[in-house]
């Protein structure tokens, strides 16, 4: 025990620190179009280099971020770096697309999100509609009214809006229909077994066919077999993200991985 207490002080102490000593990276896993087989959009995922534990899982640091406080600093990071990253492709003359960023629920829980993220978008010179963001379902839901009058106002910033891991939380329909979001995210954990739980068959199904309902794009994350691939594209899934087309790759591989998709 007393080991682990030190393991976890040592981790605190340099992870309070990383953010200064400009430690943390972002990744970009390409979204890919069913349709077309083209990029058409990417999410930006944090990474910790450490310069001595090397690359430090974000299952191992974000749950302490969030228990110390540091997610909003953090989260203001990669959400400058990412809008910074993406107009940085938009003038190498990339195609643009939008990155998706998550945001944790402290994030969305301040009054002044939409300000600051205005501030960032001046900055960076990013047009908002190239800006999506991503929240889980237990976000949504935790003040559905106060969500609703947040997500009205950032979404007439010109920015995209997404439930992540759908599925996995407690969504009311009644509120649902009300959110001004655009994408429904199908989590990985119902990807997993398509072709061989009837279950997670049955609800990917589900989601896909209310997410078309409701006029909203459907997008399946954590898709790495050609049979599940088949599965998605079969029911129509809009959007596909996952190990089967790349992993998350670093901002100069990404680059590489758009000129070659450009190309096909």
């Amino acid at each position: 025990m007393n080991e682990q207490a030190l393991a976890r002080l040592a981790l605190e102490i340099d992870l309070r620190q990383a953010l200064a000593l400009g430690e943390f990276r972002l990744h970009y896993q390409p979204q890919i179009s069913s349709e077309t087989g083209k990029v058409i959009g990417m999410e930006a995922l944090i990474r910790w280099q450490h310069p001595v534990r090397g690359m430090v899982s974000p299952a191992s640091f974000i749950p302490l971020a969030e228990e110390l406080g540091l997610i909003v600093s953090i989260g203001d990071w990669v959400l400058r770096e990412a809008c910074r990253q993406n107009r940085a492709w938009q003038v190498q003359g990339l195609p643009p697309v939008p990155i998706a960023v998550n945001l944790s629920a402290l994030q969305f829980l301040q009054q002044n999100l939409p300000d600051k993220i205005h501030a960032i978008l001046e900055e960076t010179g990013l047009e908002p509609r190239y800006l999506e963001l991503e929240l889980t379902e237990s976000t949504f839901m935790q003040d559905a009214e106060q969500t609703i009058t947040m997500l009205q106002t950032l979404k007439a910033m010109g920015l995209q809006l997404a439930i992540d891991d759908f599925g996995t939380g407690y969504s009311s329909l009644s509120y649902l229909k009300r959110f001004p979001i655009d994408k429904l995210k199908i989590d990985q954990s119902f990807v997993r077994h398509l072709a061989s739980d009837p279950d997670d068959a049955a609800i990917a199904r589900t989601i896909i066919n209310m997410g078309h309902s409701l006029r909203l794009e459907v997008i399946a994350e954590g898709v790495e077999t050609a049979e599940q691939l088949v599965f998605l594209e079969t029911e129509g899934c809009d959007h596909i993200q996952g190990y089967y087309f790349s992993k998350p790759l670093a901002a100069d591989e990404f680059s590489v991985f758009c000129c070659n998709n450009m190309d096909r």
